[in-house]
């Protein structure tokens, strides 16, 4: 079976390779003052999840939100991290602006929104942190899940819930945990990056 890393171009073959520090995926999950990188995938008021594709190095649309969905705030992913399902840890990234696909916010962990779904018949937990960047943002300051006001906190739930709900995926929020939760998950996922020699 061909390397599914190998791509062919005019007879030569080329070995694609995904520990390039140049990748947004191989960027530091921390910047030097301690705050997590978060690389925007999908823009707020996006209506197509887009990716990044850690073998390419480019982004791609992974599928289009359902009809009358968009993202509620800027979505991607921390770098250097390896979540369970594989691919880098999924952030939701709570500010007022928009950015673009593969810009690099410095964060810090506000909570993680617990839930857990099904795949190939048995359920797995996919669990989603929620950050905020280090500046002043007109959205509010807020220390920890709690400060969120609830109305907030149950659109962010629905959101999540809506947007694979023509999946078989039948998510469950399973409740919020604070900045630890979330601080404790991200260093998880950096170190099982790093076990796995990229």
């Amino acid at each position: 079976m061909p390397d599914p890393a190998a791509i062919s171009s005019q007879g030569r073959d080329y070995k694609l390779k995904n520990n390039d520090p140049h990748l947004l995926s191989n960027l530091p999950a921390y910047s030097e003052d301690g705050s997590v990188h978060a690389v925007v995938e999908a823009p707020k008021g996006s209506i197509m999840k887009l990716k990044y594709e850690t073998k390419l190095g480019v982004f791609t649309v992974a599928r289009s939100l359902p009809l009358g969905l968009s993202y509620p705030f800027d979505w991607g992913f921390v770098p250097s991290t390896k979540a369970p399902d594989g691919d880098p840890l999924d952030i939701l990234i709570l500010h007022e602006g928009s950015t673009y696909p593969g810009v690099v916010l410095r964060c810090r962990p506000l909570g993680v929104v617990e839930m857990d779904q099904e795949d190939d018949g048995k359920r797995e937990r996919n669990d989603r942190v929620v950050v905020m960047p280090g500046w002043d943002d007109r959205v509010g300051e807020f220390d920890d899940e709690s400060d969120l006001p609830e109305r907030l906190r149950e659109q962010i739930e629905q959101f999540f819930l809506s947007t694979t709900f023509f999946t078989a995926k039948k998510p469950e929020i399973l409740g919020w945990k604070g900045p630890k939760r979330a601080s404790s998950i991200i260093k998880e996922s950096n170190k099982a990056f790093l076990l796995q020699g990229n």
